[in-house]
């Protein structure tokens, strides 16, 4: 492993030219998952300069990159959170109490910061203007989440009364309180950023997003036609009134508070002013063309668009006739989403979660947004009828909800994208025969093999294996551990079509994944009707490892084939989220499945693994102890240096542990996505820690983990009674690891997780390569300060530009076999992005 910065001759880079691509990024937004995290749902960042972007914002992934010029060294300072600085003054004059909260950054506060970094693609007006919109959407989706999420759950603290402090100091009621003030400023500059930037480029650009008051007369003729042939009839006004109960208001919905006078009883003076909500319905195009208002946005080049909520209120006369509209103006709720029942006492886990999914719709609201011009009475019901602090309540101006911007990625303007990336065949799978799944299983017998999504075809390599399984007459069984998945999953087809095939077939499906409750509960019921054995998940955990086993009769042998992974078996997330994968055909690996997936289907759990680490059994130990081994390493004068890339560190004790290493004089590189509790560069705590986050064109979500176990001396070392792989009494190699955990508390303790030593010199090459590109990357990398702030990396005028995205795209089709076999079995991915789902694109969350 190298510190960080790659030779010359492996820049792949030309030093001529400018920055003139973008990177923005989709996903969790947390596996982002959605339990964080969104995918969590990961610091912020002020506006960049502009400088040279091509005509078309192009991401030349297959080009050398460019060298920077003048304008792009000039830095940008995100401010996360009004943490408090660390005074290092009297570290060296007294002992350190690493439980100091000093030294440790609040959780949710980290969460925003990752979420500025997010809305930063937005504001860079580097990137291609299509993307920009798209991290508009973004960012939304994943303050969505996160509001639902985290603030729901600091609600449900501070109702019942917990005072309990975290791991930085604050209550509760604090990180509440800060939360929302937090949020002000970034949801201002998001509509800062749409209303003065992105509307006015679009417009510049033929796609006007205009005010209904804006278009002419035919326009204004063909939207009131459009509006009571196909948007009438699905509204449903609901008033309030001593007859009337104050309406439901459903979770994320936008709604119109309509204000009306009229005359009931025909003695010619107005009533009191009555109050209706009118639901924008979700079933019709959030923007609709004033030119032919039936069109869909998607495939047109150019379009005068007026926000479907305008076009209802100029309308309102249609609805509610014979009074008199005194005032509309927009508000939006927020629910809480951290709905929970007692595992032990339900009926069943299926039962549970359909009762959770009831209770979720009816949640208390965590969040108000309304029209910054909204009457002060209106405001006051709202207030008053749901129940909301004054402090919940963001005064919004612009659309209030900027999702539905995801549908403007769909315009046919290549000008205004990235250019599009299509994930590659891998070059072990290229010439294998569909028609012969025996191939495949020799390929993987010969060496193992690393998957790098989306740089490699999910469907090329994941999917091909599992129906490599499914026609294999050999192959006797398959198991599968998913978490999350596609709506049309293949991968769920395969197993169906496998236990049709004769297969014994053994599914565990974590009904438990957030926001994919629903999903994963028809699965269930569709695998079930199959015949297919399928667990749940378990009581009081949940099971977030990402495996599959295939067992296979050869001859003298069963055989055993593994994929240990980084991500979901998920096909559309697969192409926009950064995952790992190992296939392999590693015996210990291979058996090490066998006990887990006979957990998933009996009971009880193992304590001990042949190369596996397993949470919640063996995990948190072991990398305890490979931490702890880098830190005597390090005091006895040998090489030792930590690099993990993850989504989030906020586990107490394994930041504890590392400051404990930088304290011994180990060198430690974080690259975390998102939340990071470790504050950096403190003097004599953490003076040799570094903490980066890369923001760009994909979410990333690999954990990689790399410890120098002494620099390849064969030094002899202090020795452990257990003697276990990759622990102290080892020869000094350096390891690498990759799997499903981050170091958060959950993932080490309260979730079955799955992480595999990686082995193989060349896969072991690749991921030094990985690593070291997102250590030099200078386009989208941040580094954080140990106050927590973090500030944007820039190429010093005539140094190469390291995009951390497109180099290992440019890799991935340089590996390409020349001539790719053509059968009639090819499948083919989409040769364009897909649009990112709810999945958690860029947020913080557990994919």
């Amino acid at each position: 492993m190298s510190d960080g910065h790659l030779p010359d001759d492996m820049s792949g880079e030309s030093t001529d030219g400018a920055d003139d691509r973008t990177e923005p990024d989709g996903g969790d937004a947390s596996e982002t998952e959605s339990e964080s995290s969104p995918a969590e749902t990961e610091s912020r960042t002020e506006p960049v300069d502009a400088d040279a972007v091509d005509s078309n914002g192009g991401d030349g992934a297959t080009e050398p990159e460019p060298a920077a010029t003048d304008t792009d060294d000039a830095p940008v300072d995100t401010d996360i959170v009004d943490n408090e600085h660390v005074d290092t003054d009297t570290v060296d004059d007294e002992p350190v109490d690493l439980d100091d909260p000093r030294y440790y950054l609040n959780r949710e506060l980290s969460e925003l910061a990752f979420q500025r970094r997010v809305l930063h693609e937005a504001l860079d007006e580097r990137n291609p203007l299509l993307e920009r919109t798209k991290f508009l959407a973004i960012f939304t989706q994943n303050m969505d989440e996160f509001f639902m999420k985290r603030v729901g759950g600091l609600k449900q603290q501070m109702d019942a009364g917990v005072t309990e402090l975290t791991p930085d100091g604050r209550t509760p009621e604090e990180q509440w309180a800060e939360i929302l003030e937090e949020s002000r400023g970034l949801f201002r500059d998001q509509a800062d950023c749409f209303e003065n930037a992105v509307r006015p480029a679009l417009a510049e650009a033929g796609v006007r997003i205009v005010d209904h008051d804006a278009v002419d007369d035919d326009q204004r003729a063909a939207l009131r036609e459009y509006f009571e042939s196909s948007v009438l009839p699905t509204l449903t006004p609901l008033t309030f009134d001593p007859a009337h109960p104050f309406p439901f208001i459903s979770n994320l919905s936008l709604s119109l508070a309509v204000l009306t006078r009229g005359d009931e009883d025909g003695d010619g003076e107005p009533d009191e002013t009555k109050f209706s909500r009118v639901k924008i319905p979700k079933n019709r195009p959030r923007f609709v063309d004033a030119d032919d208002p039936g069109a869909r946005v998607e495939g047109r080049e150019s379009a005068t668009l007026v926000p479907l909520e305008q076009v209802v209120e100029a309308n309102l006369d249609l609805l509610f006739p014979n009074v008199e509209v005194v005032d509309t103006s927009l508000f939006r709720v927020t629910r809480n989403a951290e709905v929970r029942r007692n595992e032990e006492v339900a009926e069943g886990l299926i039962e549970m979660i359909e009762d959770v999914l009831r209770q979720r719709r009816f949640a208390t609201v965590v969040r108000l947004e309304v029209d910054d011009d909204m009457p002060p009475e209106v405001r006051e019901l709202l207030v008053d009828q749901l129940g909301v602090d004054e402090a919940e309540v963001y005064d919004r101006s612009g659309l209030l909800d900027y999702k539905d911007l995801f549908d403007l990625v769909g315009l046919d303007r290549a000008d205004l994208k990235l250019d599009p990336w299509t994930p590659q065949v891998h070059p072990r799978f290229a010439n294998l025969d569909p028609d012969r799944p025996d191939e495949l299983f020799d390929e993987i017998r010969r060496g193992d093999v690393l998957v790098h999504h989306p740089y490699h075809s999910f469907t090329n390599t994941v999917q091909t294996f599992l129906d490599a399984a499914v026609n294999d007459p050999d192959v006797l069984a398959i198991k599968a551990a998913i978490y999350r998945t596609a709506s049309d999953s293949q991968v769920i087809e395969s197993l169906i079509e496998a236990a049709r095939n004769g297969k014994q077939v053994a599914v565990m499906v974590e009904l438990k994944a957030r926001f994919d409750e629903e999903n994963n509960l028809r699965w269930v019921k569709r695998l079930e009707e199959e015949g297919i054995h399928v667990a749940y998940g378990t009581i009081g955990l949940k099971t977030h490892s990402k495996t599959a086993l295939v067992v296979r009769d050869e001859g003298d042998e069963v055989q055993l084939y593994s994929h240990v992974a980084t991500g979901n078996y998920h096909s559309e997330t697969a192409k926009t989220y950064v995952d790992l994968g190992l296939l392999t055909a590693d015996r210990d690996i291979g058996q090490d499945l066998v006990k887990l997936f006979n957990y998933f289907t009996g009971h009880s759990l193992h304590e001990q693994y042949r190369k596996l680490l397993v949470g919640p059994e063996n995990m948190r130990d072991r990398f305890s102890r490979l931490v702890d081994r880098e830190a005597e390493h390090a005091r006895a004068g040998r090489d030792a240096r930590i690099v993990a890339k993850l989504n989030s560190l906020e586990d107490p004790e394994m930041v504890k542990k590392l400051y404990e290493a930088s304290m011994a004089g180990v060198e430690v590189d974080l690259v975390v996505r998102g939340i990071c509790r470790l504050r950096p560069g403190i003097e004599g705590v953490s003076d040799t820690v570094s903490v980066s986050s890369v923001v760009g064109r994909f979410l990333e979500h690999s954990r990689i983990y790399y410890f120098e176990n002494g620099g390849g001396s064969k030094t002899p070392q202090a020795t452990d009674e257990a003697g276990e792989a990759g622990e102290v009494g080892d020869e000094a190699d350096p390891e690498y690891y990759l799997g499903s955990a981050d170091w958060m508390t959950r993932n080490l303790d309260r979730r079955v997780e799955a992480v595999t030593p990686v082995e193989d010199p060349d896969i072991r090459a690749e991921l030094e390569f990985v690593l070291d590109t997102m250590l030099s990357d200078n386009r989208k990398r941040w580094v954080m300060d140990e106050d927590g702030n973090y500030e944007q990396c820039r190429p010093e005028e005539g140094d190469p530009v390291v995009n951390t995205h497109r180099r290992l795209m440019h890799r991935a089709k340089e590996s390409v076999p020349e001539e790719e076999p053509l059968t009639e079995h090819t499948r083919r991915e989409p040769a364009r992005e897909p649009s990112v789902d709810l999945e958690g694109t860029f947020t913080d969350g557990q994919p």
